[in-house]
């Protein structure tokens, strides 16, 4: 047996995923805050017109954090995996915090829009999360560890919108931006004091090059990972789209001020149906297989977007929402250990970066596409095209994935 490297750093993972769990909490919390209200932000504060044109701004601004974010994403993962993932979330929730503070104070449809590209130029706190746990966590405890992360962001993405529809009530909509922002800032602390990671900076920075690693890795791994990689980005497409035209929807269901209450019910309860999926799923993974539940959480999640066309009061328009959030609670946890049961552990931050700019991409693309159909065929059949999407998910993952094997 050889000596311990000097510069080896013995981790508690279940420390780190307790932090990591408080604080990528506290940063959705804060991105979530004030995300779900965007619509009614340019409507009620920046006086677009219900309408195509709200339509039409809606999806251009929700899409360009995406857009941004992709771009950057691998660029942030070599970093982590050279620097460390711990200074690259610690980046992602400073950056996050300043643009979405910065957004309470636009004074134009384009000025939120630049903000929202910077945010996701500087952010991308689930992927340097998800890239601390994946390289901490034994691969036995993978799914678990990122279901129990999951569940972080999904809680986070219920509070968010209950807080941040009752400080909009009693504040206004642009106060819930500054505390959005204030809410990442504090992320961070957690992070700083708590998490610690097991391999020192001078082995990071010898890390080799990523197609070195892949091409003595298992056979099929590139493409199992690419596979892995379209589905996370249709998966984010089609669920990022639903979800500005859900708020759309109510819109034109309701009055203005009723969409703002039941914006943030509706969000609440979706995310808190997504934290139990994250958190449960993997029970059946032990009479089951990932290949098998994400084949069919993404055929309920495309049922039930194409069901939301033909709801016709906001009941059951919420109802349907929340299912389909449901399904996509095992969907984001179950991508994510696949990854990183098929990524060497050596370049998951790179993997998880590459990852993250596909989620990226769908979280750019999905309210664009959705806006524009919005616009030129009316909300309902933007909602049709975001359930055709994860219907084709559901193809891709059914034909093409593989089940991936645990990594000693």
């Amino acid at each position: 047996m050889g000596l311990p490297h000097p510069y080896y750093v013995p981790v508690d993972w279940r420390r780190n995923l307790a932090a990591l769990w408080l604080a990528e909490f506290t940063a959705i919390l804060g991105f979530s805050f004030a995300f779900p209200f965007l619509p009614l932000f340019l409507h009620r504060e920046l006086h677009i017109p219900n309408g195509p044109e709200l339509a039409f701004w809606t999806g251009i601004s929700a899409s360009a954090t995406g857009f941004a974010l992709a771009l950057t994403s691998p660029i942030w993962g070599r970093l982590a995996d050279r620097y460390g993932r711990k200074p690259m979330l610690v980046r992602a929730m400073i950056g996050g915090g300043i643009s979405v503070g910065l957004m309470g104070l636009s004074q134009s449809a384009l000025q939120l829009t630049v903000l929202r590209g910077l945010q996701g130029a500087s952010s991308g706190t689930v992927a340097a999360a998800t890239a601390l746990v994946a390289t901490e966590t034994p691969s036995e405890h993978l799914a678990w560890a990122l279901g129990i992360l999951n569940s972080a962001i999904s809680l986070g993405s219920a509070a968010g919108p209950a807080t941040g529809a009752a400080a909009a009530s009693l504040l206004g909509l642009r106060t819930i931006f500054l505390a959005g922002g204030f809410l990442l800032l504090l992320a961070a602390v957690p992070v700083l004091l708590f998490v610690r990671e097991s391999r020192g900076r001078v082995v990071r920075a010898a890390a080799p090059p990523t197609m070195q690693v892949l091409r003595v890795a298992r056979p099929g791994t590139v493409r199992a990972l690419v596979v892995l990689m379209v589905a996370q980005g249709l998966q984010q497409t089609s669920f990022s789209a639903a979800q500005q035209l859900v708020v759309l929807r109510l819109l034109d269901l309701t009055s203005a001020k009723q969409a703002q209450s039941l914006t943030g019910i509706t969000f609440a309860v979706a995310g808190i149906a997504t934290a139990l999926a994250a958190v449960t799923y993997s029970r059946l993974l032990r009479r089951s297989n990932y290949r098998t539940i994400t084949t069919v959480a993404a055929t309920l999640m495309g049922l039930t977007l194409l069901a939301t066309a033909l709801a016709g009061t906001p009941a059951l328009l919420i109802a349907l929402f929340v299912i389909s959030s449901f399904v996509t609670g095992s969907l984001i946890p179950a991508f994510g250990a696949m990854i990183g049961l098929e990524a060497p552990r050596s370049i998951q931050a790179t993997i998880f970066g590459v990852g993250s700019s596909a989620i990226a991409l769908g979280f750019g693309f999905g309210p664009l596409i959705g806006g524009f159909v919005a616009a030129a065929a009316g909300v309902q059949a933007g909602l049709v095209v975001a359930g055709g999407i994860a219907l084709a998910l559901a193809l891709l993952v059914g034909l093409m994935a593989r089940e991936p094997v645990h990594q000693p």
